[in-house]
This record gives C-alpha cells, sequence and structure tokens, in this order.
C-alpha cells in the first residue's frame, strides 16, 4: 500500500494532538493524515470514533523495540490498560518514569524521540503490500504491557495477569517475589536484574538523587544477623519477606526474597536448578497464606518474574514450568490469590500466554560462564 507521507515530521503534530486528548476523546478531532493511513490498514475494525487511529497506533507500538521505547509510547499515547482515560499529564509522568527522568526533561527530549519512533512504524505499515490485512492485538485479553491469561487449576477456571514491562514499573501488587542468591547479597542497583531493579525502586533518595536509605539491603542483612547466618548460605528454596521503601508510594506492601540462586566455586557464575524454583515459589505462596491477615487490607496479589531465566541461566519455558507447577498446585487446592507475571520481553510472554497449552520444556540450558 502506497501511502501520500512519507517523512514522520508530517505526522508528529497529530500524533501530538492524540498524545493531547487521549484516545478516549479523538471524536471530532481533524487528524486526515493518521485517519488516511489508518482506514487503509484497518479495514475490518468498526468505524466507532477513533478505532482505526486506535488499532493503527497498537500496531505501530507492538513494532517497537521492546523495553523502555515501547512502554514510554503505551503510557504516552494511552495504550496501556487502564490508562486511555488518564490525563495527559499522568501519562506524562508515567512515561518519564521509563526513563528516570524528570517531567520535563521527558517533555522536552524523550517524548518527541518517542513519538517519532511511531511515526516512522506507522509510515513503513502504511508501505508494506498488503499491510491492510494486519490487524494489531495490543489490548485486553491477548496484547499490551497488560494481559489477562485464562487458564485452568484442577477444575477451576483463573485468570493471569501478565505485565510485560521491567518489574519496577509494577503497581498495585501486593506482593513481589524477587530471586535471589542463597546468601541473600543482593546486587548492585546499577545492574539490569529483576533483583537490582527492586533495590533501586525501594531506596529512598534525597533532593539531590542521593541515597538516603536502602531499606531491601538493610532489611536483608538484619534478617540474616538475626537467624545467624550472616556470611553463610542459606537452603536453596528459602523465602525472606522485607518491606518496600519507596515502592509503597506505588502500591507494592511487600517484597519476597526467595534464594534459588547457588554460587558456582571460584567462579562469578550461579546454578540454579528448577526444583529450587519450585521449592521456592511454594514457600513463597505458603508466607503470602501466613501474612496475608495481618494486613488491613488484607494481602491478596502477587507476582513472579522468570525465576532463575537471568543469571540463573534457566531457558525461559524451564522456569515458567518450575514457577507455573507451584503455582497451579496450589490454585488447585482452592487458593484464592490474584496471580501476577512480569517479563520484559515477547518471547517471555509468549510463552505465559501459551499456559493454557500445557507447558513443555524443551531443555534446561545453562550458559557455560556468566560475568558479574
Amino acid at each position: 500500500m502506497a501511502s501520500p507521507f512519507s517523512e514522520p515530521a508530517l505526522l508528529l503534530p497529530e500524533l501530538k494532538e492524540v498524545r493531547r486528548a487521549g484516545l478516549v476523546r479523538l471524536r471530532g478531532r481533524a487528524l486526515p493524515a493518521l485517519e488516511s493511513v489508518a482506514d487503509a490498514v484497518t479495514m475490518a475494525v468498526p468505524r466507532t470514533p477513533g478505532a482505526a487511529i486506535e488499532t493503527l497506533l497498537r500496531l505501530a507500538v507492538s513494532r517497537l523495540d521492546a523495553g523502555t521505547l515501547r512502554t514510554a509510547a503505551g503510557y504516552t499515547l494511552g495504550l496501556v490498560q487502564g490508562t486511555r482515560d488518564w490525563p495527559a499529564a499522568d501519562r506524562r509522568a508515567r512515561a518519564a518514569e521509563v526513563y528516570g527522568v524528570s517531567v520535563e526533561r521527558f517533555r522536552k527530549d524523550h517524548e518527541v524521540m518517542v513519538l517519532e519512533q511511531v511515526a516512522e512504524q506507522i509510515l513503513l505499515i502504511a508501505a508494506e503490500p498488503g499491510a491492510e490485512s494486519e490487524t494489531a492485538v495490543l489490548d485486553g485479553e491477548t496484547g499490551g504491557t497488560h494481559r489477562t491469561v485464562r487458564v485452568r487449576a484442577g477444575e477451576r477456571p483463573m485468570a493471569l495477569t501478565l505485565h510485560v514491562h521491567p518489574v519496577d514499573l509494577l503497581r498495585d501488587v501486593d506482593v513481589v517475589v524477587s530471586p535471589s542468591n542463597v546468601y541473600f547479597a543482593l546486587p548492585e542497583p546499577y545492574k539490569s536484574s529483576v533483583a537490582a531493579s527492586l533495590r533501586r525502586a525501594a531506596a529512598r533518595r534525597g533532593v539531590t538523587g542521593d541515597v538516603l536509605e536502602d531499606p531491601l539491603h538493610d532489611e536483608l542483612r538484619a534478617w540474616a544477623a538475626g537467624h545467624g547466618v550472616a556470611g553463610r548460605a542459606v537452603l536453596p528454596g528459602t523465602v525472606v519477606a522485607t518491606g518496600v521503601g519507596a515502592l509503597a508510594e506505588r502500591g507494592v506492601r511487600r517484597i519476597y526474597h526467595a534464594a534459588v540462586a547457588v554460587p558456582r566455586a571460584g567462579t562469578n557464575d550461579y546454578d540454579v536448578l528448577p526444583s529450587h524454583v519450585t521449592r521456592a515459589v511454594s514457600r513463597a505462596l505458603a508466607l503470602l497464606a501466613e501474612e496475608h491477615g495481618r494486613f488491613d487490607p488484607p494481602l491478596r496479589s502477587v507476582c513472579f518474574p522468570l525465576i532463575g531465566s537471568g543469571r540463573g541461566g534457566l531457558a525461559h519455558d524451564v522456569s515458567l514450568a518450575a514457577v507455573w507447577a507451584a503455582v497451579e498446585a496450589e490454585l488447585a487446592r482452592g487458593a484464592r490469590w490474584d496471580v501476577h507475571f512480569t517479563v520484559r520481553s515477547a518471547e517471555a510472554a509468549a510463552l505465559v500466554e501459551r499456559i493454557p497449552a500445557g507447558i513443555r520444556p524443551a531443555h534446561d540450558r545453562r550458559p557455560a560462564s556468566r560475568s558479574s
């Protein structure tokens, strides 16, 4: 399909108008460039106001690199589930958080870059032969940064929530499970692991950005000292609960640190066994049952990453099978927890979405070497 628009700059003013108005207020907006492409690409979409443009935007954003760019674009345009009616200022503030910059800096720099990238994808879509047959699946139950996966646990139908974004962007989840090594020694906060991201997000900072409190690190050290294991390894599968520091402002209430990674002697590498992952998840769910009534309101939701699939070296499918084995068993026994999964990549998300069809790990890969 040929496009009458060849430069992203021609689409930018209209994308900025969508950002300002939000998806729920597109009726009556003059968006001729977007409408021209959308009408050609989304022929099967119902002709409700703004529907074709929204579908086009979802398709364009789905093609952006997974991670900060795609996530920030989703918030900027109100494509993330639950944000379509947010005020523009709130969406901009959340997108700024994705990049860890001030709202003003995001407005002047990152936002323009994000919208330019969306515009480029729209032009690529418009130029593709047969583009009009392609549909977008970026919201509701089959897409977006928040998705619903319907499963069965025993004879009970259940719904899982899948988050496809960095773990430190989680909001309003009571408990987040964080993988740890058997010494409960947290990685440095500048690293990219789940544990490092949560440590960084939980830290309390001063006006200059300096860390004033490092609560996850401090609470784990206090726990180890109090249980006589400071500097010594615990059994794999041990789970320790801590507070959440600054994450409380995002609705997170507890962090469950799951010891699964065993350092390999004389190296910077770790070993993780799927059985240890399953044991840790079972223990985390048991701890949730112990703690839930101590809070007001009671704890109900829990979020799992693909434990052991980072520096632990487990393949995503192996990790997911190990996690799901414990979760499914607990739910089949009648537990009513609100279960969430958090992943960073589309490939990992696709695995979680295949849970209803059954998880069949193909192999248990471990890299030969992993440096610190």
